[in-house]
């Protein structure tokens, strides 16, 4: 099963909670037992697990990614987003989420972020659920 699904941000740069989407997915899926894929097929965009009860970590990894790359620094890239393409390339475009009695397994803590570095955008998520 393959399921898409799609973040409309409204900021340059955005860390938005998509867990119950994924949860959703993986609902629809049927699948009790195997791996979740996410996938970002953006090039100035990500993926990340990371702690989901207190909201300012997401302000503190925006504030923390902005300080270590800088929206104006003497890019060469053309486009004027440079830093966007650094930080989806440190985030990483996909994650792979054990499942097990049709449950993600995540940490108590967690929960799944789409990361926006150049926004803002409609962007697409995709959602492999394989089933094993």
């Amino acid at each position: 099963m393959l399921k898409e699904i799609e973040v409309k941000t409204s900021s340059r740069v955005e860390v938005v909670d998509i867990t119950s989407q994924v949860e959703r997915a993986l609902r629809e899926s049927g699948v009790k037992e195997g791996l979740l894929c996410l996938y970002v097929p953006h090039t100035t965009a990500g993926v990340f697990i990371n702690e989901n009860a207190d909201p300012s970590v997401k302000k503190d990894i925006i504030k923390e990614l902005n300080k270590l790359i800088p929206f104006e620094d003497g890019y060469s890239h053309l486009e004027g987003n440079a830093a966007a393409h650094i930080k989806s390339s440190l985030v990483g475009a996909s994650e792979c989420i054990p499942v097990e009695e049709g449950r993600l397994l995540l940490g108590t803590w967690q929960g799944i972020y789409f990361g926006e570095f150049d926004g803002p955008r409609r962007r697409r998520i995709l959602i492999k659920v394989v089933e094993g």
